[in-house]
């Protein structure tokens, strides 16, 4: 699980730190699958195990229906790996930080299975634990 948040600025070339305590959550292979968020002004940053895990899924259903290869077809295209060097840095390309705002300080938060990358301008403000809020969340996943 990928949990809690952290504000780090890309460097002059515009590459962005994976904090150290995620990296060696995500473990092998060294890189996480970067998506556009597709309701929010964000990017997803997913562990290849975890989207190993979507994808067989999502090809249940994606089989005979023209929307979900459509959609498979989008996604693809908008998204990249990226891999991080021995500094645990990764490098999104310039569409996607563009995309999402980004463009010198960056949120990073742990949302469970996977990483999002706010900029700070975008990133929904939270002043603190809102248990109504977040009971209301929980319970329209019905987990």
């Amino acid at each position: 699980m990928i949990v809690g948040s952290f504000v780090h600025s890309l460097d002059p070339k515009k590459r962005l730190t994976i904090p150290s305590v995620w990296r060696s959550q995500i473990g092998k292979p060294q890189s996480v699958y970067v998506m556009p968020d597709l309701h929010k002004p964000c990017l997803n940053l997913y562990p290849s195990s975890e989207m190993i895990r979507k994808l067989e899924t999502l090809r249940q259903y994606a089989m005979g229906d023209e929307a979900a290869r459509e959609a498979f077809r989008e996604m693809g295209e908008f998204s990249e790996v990226a891999t991080w060097d021995s500094q645990g840095r990764i490098r999104v390309s310039d569409r996607l930080l563009e995309f999402a705002g980004l463009d010198d300080r960056v949120v990073l938060v742990g949302a469970l299975d996977r990483i999002e990358l706010w900029s700070l301008e975008n990133r929904p403000q939270k002043k603190g634990v809102d248990q109504d809020a977040l009971r209301r969340s929980w319970d329209q996943v019905k987990m």
